[in-house]
């Protein structure tokens, strides 16, 4: 009996279950998670999954990416913005190898993520057969769970566990490695959504006792700060955040992948805390009384040196994992639940109130920071293109509504420092792997998981190049994602530290960079140029505009520096503006 029997007779019903190929289960297992896209690349060990995606494809669109890590990376943007699981799928040895740097990356940032890897047969696991690799020994430190399949009958099980793991609690990346003869292999299958397991408890009971003393200490405080994270979106919380903001009256501010959580225009929403956030919320960190932080990790790029960090204040931490509670800073409090559940327990105990003196020292900083840095950002009045520029012509053409997914470096700071946010779940970035070439497959990703939004892939010159190839993925697929690369000849970041820090030894960091238009035009994508400030306006415009996908090149100022800044193991208060 050929291949093609053999799986044709694999598919006959026996009673409830189906008879089917350790493959197509997988397909099936796929079908039943809701899953209608995933992004990978095939190899030998993986060769029966995707002979079945192919009789599947009106089901499943399959995007074949340029490399792996590009898998990882776009289904980690359609997972970003859609808040449903992405999934990356990739042969054995060096294919599963290459879904690391992604699935580091979602660990980290806490992005829910199923990929799949073919692995060879078991009899042969531990020989060093070819492309063999223990993808299950390397991937442990960081995926939130991952498995060996070895026989056909443990697929529906474990791949149901692999998708409630990875989207509950907390989320974050699974990988399941697959022996090849699993894949062979016939089961009787019946697939069943796993909803429990037995000692693993994603969303701790709130108590509400502790949401009672954390409303005390709010009405009592006379200079609080609210700094949220990205567990208020994960936790799909943005509402009820925005009703605590108001209500209590609190100055609030974000870490980076908890930007657009509220407007960037809402009157408390005092700006981005961090390394290069603004000054008002990062200087008085170290002033307030207590210090409100919501689905945030106390980052060390957010705390700075943690000896002086809001020493002054008691702190109330709302987070899901209680692993994260006193990781970084001690807290008085700390409200360990669902922030949705939370933040709606504790919006009725808060008395409303106003802070206007407080309020006022956040506008009289950020007056300093307008006239020192944004002011000069925005409206330059030197001859050469500024990052911040190209930004605030963004925001003019999108009025907040885009979707901006920025990779790794000065560009990255400046997107998430400039752009204007109506929606959540609209600043999309590698925050703490801080992956460069990130942007590109990830704004392929969110685009397909929202074809009504408009994305826009924001990148520095080096990034960009780290993962150019996935253009070829742009020209196959159509996908109408834009692209603005800021090219300042530098590893930007890198350089701005050698400036400061190492008397200008610009080592290993400058650029000779090739035709980034005409390689675009090679992947027949629309293409263009724009070095003047003239130009620049009218050239944003046509990129959005254009039906399709758009590369435009800015050439900035080759040695511009973001700031403000706070220098590596400073403290908050030691933020320079320049």
């Amino acid at each position: 009996m050929n291949n093609t029997q053999t799986l044709e007779a694999s598919k006959k019903t026996q009673g409830s279950t189906q008879r089917l190929s350790g493959s197509e289960a997988v397909v099936k297992c796929l079908l039943a998670e809701g899953v209608d896209v995933i992004y990978g690349y095939p190899g030998g060990a993986i060769m029966p999954v995707y002979d079945e995606l192919f009789k599947y494809q009106k089901e499943i669109h399959h995007v074949l990416t340029r490399h792996e890590q590009g898998a990882t990376h776009a289904a980690q943007g359609y997972a970003r913005i859609s808040g449903k699981v992405g999934v990356a799928i990739a042969t054995s040895g060096p294919g599963a190898t290459n879904l690391i740097t992604g699935i580091a990356d979602a660990q980290i940032d806490s992005t829910p993520m199923v990929c799949i890897t073919g692995q060879v047969g078991a009899h042969l696991l531990g020989s060093d057969a070819f492309q063999e690799t223990d993808i299950v020994g390397i991937s442990t430190p960081v995926t939130k769970w991952n498995h060996q399949i070895t026989k056909a009958s443990e697929i529906p099980e474990v791949l149901a566990k692999a998708f409630y793991i990875a989207r509950s609690g907390r989320p974050g990346p699974v990988l399941i490695d697959i022996t090849k003869n699993a894949q062979f292999e016939e089961l009787d299958f019946e697939y069943t959504p796993c909803t429990g397991i037995r000692s693993y408890t994603p969303v701790p009971k709130l108590e509400v006792t502790a949401v009672e003393q954390a409303a005390a200490m709010i009405n009592e405080a006379k200079k609080p700060l609210i700094v949220w994270g990205q567990g208020v979106i994960l936790g799909k919380a943005e509402k009820e955040l925005k009703e605590v903001i108001e209500r209590a009256g609190i100055p609030s501010a974000w870490t980076i992948l908890g930007a657009s959580a509220i407007p960037t225009s809402h009157p408390l929403n005092v700006g981005m805390v961090g390394m290069h956030g603004n000054y008002a919320p990062n200087i008085l960190t170290n002033e307030c009384d207590l210090l409100i932080a919501i689905g945030m990790r106390f980052d060390d790029r957010v705390t700075g040196n943690l000896e002086t960090y809001a020493k002054q204040a008691a702190v109330i931490h709302f987070e899901i994992d209680p692993a994260e509670v006193d990781k970084n800073v001690k807290t008085d409090l700390a409200v360990i639940g669902d922030a949705k559940e939370s933040l709606s327990k504790l919006l009725p105990l808060l008395a409303k109130k106003t802070y206007p003196k407080w309020l006022n020292r956040f506008k009289e900083l950020y007056q300093i920071e307008f006239e020192k840095v944004i002011d000069k950002d925005l409206n330059p009045t030197k001859e050469g293109l500024t990052m911040g520029e190209v930004m605030k012509e963004l925001n003019k053409v999108t009025k907040g509504n885009a979707a901006i997914v920025s990779d790794v470096g000065q560009h990255q700071m400046i997107a998430c420092r400039y752009a204007e946010f109506n929606q959540s779940k609209s600043n999309i970035t590698s925050g703490g792997l801080g992956t460069m070439g990130f942007a590109l497959p990830a704004a392929i990703g969110a685009k397909m998981a929202t074809p009504e939004r408009e994305v826009v892939a924001v990148i520095g010159d080096g990034g960009y190049q780290m993962t150019i190839q996935e253009l070829g993925t742009i020209f196959q697929t159509k996908v109408p994602v834009k692209i603005i690369v800021l090219n300042n000849d530098f590893l930007g970041m890198v350089r701005q530290w050698q400036q400061l820090f190492f008397d200008k030894r610009y080592a290993s960091t400058e650029l000779v960079n090739p035709d980034f238009v005409n390689i675009a035009k090679g992947y027949y994508i629309e293409a263009n140029r724009v070095s003047e400030r003239k130009d620049l306006s009218e050239a944003v415009k046509t990129m959005l505009d254009h039906d399709g996908p758009y590369f435009l090149e800015v050439c900035v100022e080759k040695e511009d520096n973001v700031f403000p800044m706070i220098p590596s193991g400073a403290s908050v208060s030691d933020i320079r503006l320049s």
